[in-house]
């Protein structure tokens, strides 16, 4: 017995019909024409070209710039919820100037926003004592909301490397990140 070999049950990856060449995917053996991938399982079809199709040039690679750029640090620092943390990191470690005031902005604000926050509760419950603790319902909310549009807006500035000062944060913030 001369031993064969196994049949395979896909398509010879080139087929010449009357003349014409046809290219068949290597895994599954659709007809994927002169294309690199093939239309069908997305199987990269390597380097070989059909005979007469002309190789697709790959798109060259942007060179790699090292580090954050200033502005999406900038605006990483308003980020609400984990920003001061973020902010932390970027005023300890960054020595640009634009990125450290934003830093900076960042955490002044945090930290007047947390002291803002505790003497609302203890306004909140005041009027709780007063029984007239329904303004605390209409007013979290909205303060809430104030503060998140605070953010997003700080955070568009930051991106559009603007040095946007808060009036009396963007003060203590510049004379902090200038130390």
């Amino acid at each position: 017995m001369i031993a064969q070999p196994p049949l395979l049950c896909y398509a010879p990856a080139i087929v010449s019909t009357e003349g014409h060449l046809m290219a068949f995917c290597k895994a599954c053996g659709q007809d994927i024409g002169t294309s690199a991938f093939c239309p069908k399982c997305g199987a990269n079809q390597g380097t070989a070209v059909a005979p007469g199709a002309t190789p697709a040039t790959a798109p060259v690679a942007a060179p790699s710039t090292e580090g954050l750029a200033e502005n999406v640090a900038g605006l990483l620092c308003y980020l609400p919820g984990p920003g001061w943390i973020i902010a932390l990191v970027f005023f300890l470690i960054d020595k640009r100037s634009f990125v450290k005031f934003h830093a900076a902005q960042s955490l002044v604000l945090t930290v007047g926003l947390v002291v803002f926050y505790i003497a609302l509760g203890i306004f909140m419950a005041m009027l709780h004592v007063l029984h007239i603790f329904f303004l605390g319902i209409l007013l979290y909310p909205l303060i809430g909301l104030g503060i998140f549009l605070l953010l997003i807006f700080m955070m568009y500035k930051a991106y559009l490397n603007e040095r946007f000062k808060l009036p009396v944060v963007g003060e203590i913030a510049e004379g902090i990140a200038s130390k």
